[in-house]
């Protein structure tokens, strides 16, 4: 590991750390307007939500690093508390991309970036209407969060109006697929939020996971397991009975089994077949107890990277030492 004290590092390569380490950052497109009405719109990265109740947002118009001015969006903002806030989606992403040169104030980036000016309703800045998911914001409050280049300027904006295309909903809430956001990485790194970047973890909301200590050793101590693994396991309520475990085992060696070599099991494990997995390891009975061991924490290491916790208990417990 880097041990790096911030006050020994240029603003630069600090900033290229956070950048780097502090991924993918939601994007929030920022159109603003000045007092002579002339309309502005850039990316900023240093984005998120912070509230619900009201709905609260923020981004940081951070000065440049290069000569420690500030942006456009902050003096439109400062001086008219109004904003419109939208999401980036990948449809767009290069006209964003765009958007983010530094004009000089008098130039619209709406008009260089060819995106579609679109009214507002309780605000003066207009919206992007390819955008799906718009908001219309006031400023509460502009916090300076230190002084010279590369400082930040933390906006706190409370949401006045939502608008939301209907299609991005499924079962009542914002489906990833459909809103396909873009994250920002560091240099000219992108992260698309869709697709087989997602996966799901379940939350232990109502109940409560055994934890790491609730693991048998023999697991706790796996060298094969992943960390990642061991708490899939150890967000069960419980360890699972030997009855269940027993009847699904039962039911797996029940299946025809047309080969059980070492070689097989290898196959299927480069093919995700986690069942054949299990069924070459149940029907191996020339090994000894270290080798049953370690081709069982491999076809759960492999159960649990596919999502199935089940399978990863059938393969560990199929071989119960505590």
């Amino acid at each position: 590991m880097l041990h790096l004290d911030p006050k020994d590092m240029s603003v630069r390569d600090a900033h290229l750390l956070l950048l780097g380490g502090v991924a993918p950052r939601p994007i929030a497109l920022v159109s603003t307007v000045s007092d002579d009405g002339v309309v502005n719109l850039s990316p900023f990265s240093f984005f998120n939500a912070f509230g619900a109740n009201p709905p609260t947002v923020a981004f940081s118009p951070s000065t440049r690093g290069r000569d420690g001015t500030r942006k456009d969006t902050y003096y439109n903002l400062t001086a008219t508390k109004e904003c419109v806030i939208q999401a980036v989606t990948y449809d767009i992403v290069q006209q964003i991309s765009l958007a983010s040169t530094e004009y000089p104030p008098e130039v619209d980036e709406f008009v260089k970036s060819g995106l579609t000016p679109e009214a507002s309703e309780m605000v003066k800045p207009p919206r992007v209407k390819e955008s799906p998911f718009q908001m219309e914001c006031i400023l509460k409050e502009m916090v300076s969060l230190g002084e010279g280049p590369g400082s930040g300027n933390l906006a706190i904006c409370q949401v006045v109006k939502f608008h939301v295309a209907e299609d991005l909903f499924v079962g009542g809430v914002i489906d990833p697929d459909h809103i396909d956001l873009v994250g920002r990485n560091s240099a000219n790194w992108y992260t698309r939020a869709s697709g087989s970047a997602m996966f799901e973890v379940p939350k232990p909301v109502d109940r409560q996971g055994i934890g790491f200590d609730g693991l048998p050793e023999h697991i706790r101590k796996s060298t094969i397991l992943t960390g990642n693994n061991l708490a899939q396991l150890a967000n069960s309520e419980e360890i699972p009975a030997a009855e269940a475990i027993g009847e699904s085992i039962g039911q797996l060696q029940a299946a025809r089994l047309h080969e059980t070599t070492i070689e097989a099991f290898h196959r299927s494990e480069r093919l995700g077949d986690i069942e054949t997995m299990l069924r070459i390891v149940l029907a191996r009975d020339d090994m000894d107890a270290d080798e049953r061991e370690r081709l069982s924490h491999r076809t759960a290491r492999s159960a649990l990277d596919q999502g199935d916790v089940w399978l990863g208990w059938c393969a560990l417990l199929s071989i119960r030492r505590d």
